[in-house]
């Protein structure tokens, strides 16, 4: 999809608060800091759409993009940050379990990770909800421009084995610095939302 005017519509922390006008939903999950808010300002084309921050844990809503005015981009809470209390990670949780296990207009979770370390026991259990819920795995493996060629090959290996990723599911490179993915990433996109419409 070629995106010239994309806009924040919601930072929602209720259902009652979701947009109503039926648009297809793509949602981005992963832990704090794995690069939500840089990987959809990269497939945008924004610099600040959707905020940055050095501090993990800063997505504490329901992030509402509306791309073209086609589709909803939905960027939800981070997980798994040590420093958050409690109680706010809870809050999170169930506001990240309310909206994907209750939103007809949701069409694709894409969970990213950190492609320099090995999935963690959270991103696991994500992925293991995502495809409770009928999704085939749609992973977005970030900040691949850190690795060295070697671990390229080598990580990617490792996170299809860690997740069990089978045929039917799709590993996309991604590089928010260098762009790397970013077309991949629109194609897998576009077809979901293009499935969805027929």
């Amino acid at each position: 999809m070629n995106v010239n005017n994309v806009s924040i519509t919601i930072s929602a922390v209720s259902p009652a608060q979701y947009p109503g006008d039926g648009k297809s939903e793509i949602a981005f999950v992963g832990r704090s800091n794995v690069g939500k808010s840089s990987l959809i300002n990269k497939l945008v084309n924004r610099k600040s759409l959707a905020r940055i921050s050095s501090k993990p844990g800063k997505t504490s809503t329901i992030n509402f993009y509306n791309v073209e005015d086609k589709i909803y981009f939905v960027d939800l809470p981070g997980y798994g940050y040590a420093k958050v209390s409690k109680v706010e990670k809870q809050k999170w949780a169930k506001m990240i379990e309310e909206y994907l296990s209750t939103r007809n207009e949701l069409v694709q979770v894409i969970l990213l990770v950190d492609s320099r370390h090995a999935p963690t026991e959270d991103d696991k259990i994500m992925l293991n909800w995502i495809k409770e819920f009928g999704y085939n795995a749609v992973i977005a493996a970030t900040k691949w421009d850190k690795l060295s060629n070697k671990e390229k090959q080598e990580n990617l290996e490792n996170i299809k084995k860690e997740l069990q990723l089978t045929e039917q599911d799709t590993i996309v490179a991604f590089s928010a610095q260098t762009g790397q993915g970013k077309e991949e990433l629109w194609e897998v996109i576009d077809s979901l939302v293009e499935r969805n419409r027929e």
